[in-house]
């Protein structure tokens, strides 16, 4: 493998890892923000519980997806300052809009939220999670604004050697964006909704004394879950106009990207079938069917397959152009890079992405198996001589 496939290889894994972090982290947050709303309505601590419970999960997922963000942007300056001096005026914009705007904002809103539990006024409280959400959704928009400058540069000339802007508004309502951040958005509430519904049915198989806890979740996932399959499934399809028309030979000559297509049809489809005929129709009955619970469990990696296969679907058709029909991936490598550097640095990133990845899985597991009881975020509140009644039963 040349020094061009090691850096592309490095940057299509961790991507990977660090997309991983991302679809689940927007997929959660529309979700506790529901959650919240339903205990600021009705009062029940029920409501409060199951809120600070996948909350907790949420923060976790957050927290650790902030450094596999870091690391996808070393990348950019140390392979990949061909790029930066060709597109960075136009391609760095949005990021920077996006960590100075978005996401800074998200993590101001989400420090409140987390460190104002019974400390807020009740809407203030609320509104907050729903801020995340929101800011967090405008994250989204920016991140796609510039990869989708990348599959099809509008808006933009050529003068001397790089790139400028010339027509803001062609860049904010790119055809390879309009389609594409739907079909993100609804890939992640579908990937949150499984992973609601996988670790519901683990408690129910076992028959914890959550029963109320988890069948409100599992409800919940799955009414997620279904909303996001008709999005996902409904812009997935309508992003083949755009595709055909600014990128007519996507597929011709990329395989894997052929491949990853396929694929995620193929555990879409499957997946929304299951949802719309088997558990959206028997939603209140499933979670008494204790024998569909191993089923819900094993199936809930299927949309972070789905997800990663997409991703390989747009990047890896895009080639041999990084910036499409203006800039090859091989002219936007930094001048200099040895084997043996890309492959230090290869070893380096994939460990510490790696690394957290496991963590954040166990963490995540460990979360779930020790269940709402022993929440901590929000603890001292109204809702913890509850928490205590419950661990004393089981």
């Amino acid at each position: 493998m040349d020094v061009l496939d090691l850096a592309r290889t490095q940057f299509a894994v961790t991507g990977s890892l660090h997309f991983l972090f991302v679809v689940l982290t927007l997929g959660l947050a529309p979700l506790v923000a529901i959650m919240h709303t339903r205990h600021a309505m009705s009062g029940r601590p029920v409501h409060e519980r199951m809120t600070r419970f996948w909350g907790q999960i949420y923060v976790i997922n957050y927290a650790l997806g902030i450094v596999t963000g870091l690391v996808m942007e070393f990348q950019f300056g140390m392979s990949w300052s061909g790029l930066s001096h060709y597109a960075g005026d136009i391609f760095g914009a949005p990021l920077a809009i996006e960590t100075l705007g978005a996401f800074f904002l998200e993590s101001t809103f989400l420090g409140l939220w987390i460190f104002g539990w019974h400390r807020l006024p009740k809407w203030l409280h609320l509104a907050c999670i729903w801020l995340v959400t929101l800011t967090a959704y405008v994250s989204a928009f920016w991140i796609m604004v510039a990869n989708s400058f990348l599959q099809n540069p509008a808006g933009a000339v050529e003068r001397g050697d790089h790139l400028v802007l010339t027509d803001f508004g062609a860049l904010v309502t790119n055809p390879m964006l309009t389609m594409a951040l739907p079909h993100v958005l609804g890939a992640a509430l579908w990937t949150g909704g499984f992973v609601v519904m996988g670790a519901s049915a683990y408690h129910l198989f076992r028959r914890t004394a959550e029963q109320e806890f988890f069948t409100g979740s599992l409800r919940l996932g799955v009414v997620a879950a279904f909303a996001g399959s008709l999005v996902t499934v409904g812009f997935g399809y309508a992003q083949f106009g755009p595709v055909s028309l600014f990128q007519p030979d996507k597929f011709n000559g990329a395989p894997l990207a052929g491949i990853g297509l396929g694929f995620m049809i193929l555990i879409g489809q499957l997946l929304q079938f299951l949802i719309m005929f088997v558990l959206l129709p028997t939603v209140y009955w499933l979670p008494r069917w204790r024998w569909a619970h191993p089923i819900l469990m094993l199936i809930t990696p299927l949309p972070f397959l789905a997800a990663i296969f997409g991703w390989l679907a747009r990047e890896v058709g895009r080639q041999p152009w990084l910036v499409y029909g203006r800039l090859t991936v091989a002219d936007a490598m930094s001048p200099g890079l040895t084997r043996g550097m890309i492959t230090l640095s290869f070893v380096g990133f994939v460990g510490v992405l790696g690394l957290l990845a496991v963590v954040d899985y166990l963490l995540i597991v460990r979360t779930i198996r020790r269940g709402p009881g022993a929440a901590t975020l929000g603890a001292d509140g109204p809702a913890d001589s509850t928490e205590r009644a419950h661990a004393l039963s089981l």
